[in-house]
């Protein structure tokens, strides 16, 4: 009877009481990735590794739990379905911090999409508890991989909601922020005042801080833009700067769906919150057309601005500790 109960006991522990598996980030399969598995999914991005063994990057990824027909507000991160959408872009995205540190990555219970507009009928709990898998993550690493090595958080979307609140709660005046290289924070709207003691970074070699951007067709503004975007903190990331426009010829690189690099493919105007570009210079472009909300381009459309912008923050990082390392 008494192992009947440690078996029901252990039963409940796995699983939610809508039936999902309760993550355990003890458990490698609960990662999408570790940095063991660099030498899949993210070798074919990496040339230069000198950077790896210094930083750590903690990335999550964007919202990919959005079928309509789905009443759920999360989704189980065994969900075979969703693992392959978050496994097919977190190789697209994290790939541009690949170079500046050891990659982690968590499965989480991921928000469904809805849960931005419907937050007060269900929203804000499932985002709540997507959170939890997110900080119960991070803290796992802490606590096991992370030795006091230097911290980017990468996100997008969703992910970088989550992002935003691990700031707040572990490293807003913390001692863990001393560790914090950079926050990428794209795809949500955030204020320069955000956090009490982390600023917002303009300028491309500055660390410690947050950065954050919002990418839309050149002279549109969505019907959300207002409540969500309009005067938010919003950097150039072509130039790393507030600067108001970029020509394409300053731009490193759009990595495209066909796993190709198109440089000097657009120009960049900031505008209140919003980064236009102009129709990218990439194969079917005519379809582009069509879009005018690039959301969901946030990083790929700056993929090499990105890799080459963490290498550099990385490397200044690393030049100040070690100038605090010589003083008397």
């Amino acid at each position: 009877m008494i192992r009947i109960l440690l078996i029901s006991m252990i039963f409940i522990q796995q699983f939610a009481l809508n039936g999902q598996i309760k993550a355990d980030y003890s458990n490698d399969e609960h990662w999408l990735i570790l940095p063991k598995d660099n030498q899949n999914i993210l070798t074919p991005y990496i040339t230069d590794s000198s950077l790896i063994s210094y930083a750590d990057v903690f990335y999550i990824y964007p919202t990919v739990f959005t079928d309509k027909k789905n009443k759920n507000w999360n989704v189980s991160i065994d969900d075979e379905e969703q693992c392959k959408k978050a496994l097919r872009v977190t190789r697209l995205q994290s790939s541009a911090w690949a170079e500046s540190g050891r990659m982690f990555a968590p499965y989480y219970t991921q928000a469904h999409i809805r849960s931005y507009t419907e937050l007060e009928n269900g929203g804000r709990s499932a985002l709540l508890s997507a959170y939890d898998d997110v900080k119960e993550a991070f803290i796992y690493y802490l606590e096991h991989h992370n030795n006091g090595r230097p911290i980017i958080i990468a996100g997008h979307s969703q992910g970088s909601t989550h992002g935003m609140l691990l700031l707040k709660d572990l490293f807003d005046g913390t001692k863990l922020q001393e560790q914090l290289v950079c926050a990428y924070l794209p795809g949500i709207g955030l204020h320069e005042n955000e956090f009490k003691s982390i600023p917002f970074l303009t300028n491309e070699i500055q660390t410690g801080g947050f950065v954050s951007w919002n990418t839309f067709k050149r002279r549109y503004k969505t019907k959300k833009f207002k409540n969500w975007y309009e005067g938010t903190a919003t950097i150039n990331p072509v130039t790393w700067d507030q600067q108001k426009y970029a020509d394409r010829k300053l731009h490193q690189g759009f990595l495209f769906w066909d796993d190709k690099m198109y440089a000097q493919s657009f120009h960049t105007h900031l505008e209140n919150g919003a980064v236009w570009i102009s129709l990218p210079k990439v194969p079917f472009r005519s379809m582009a057309w069509t879009l005018e909300d690039y959301h969901i381009g946030d990083i790929n459309l700056f993929w090499k601005d990105i890799q080459i912008n963490a290498k550099n923050r990385v490397r200044a990082y690393q030049q100040k500790e070690i100038a605090k390392s010589q003083k008397p």
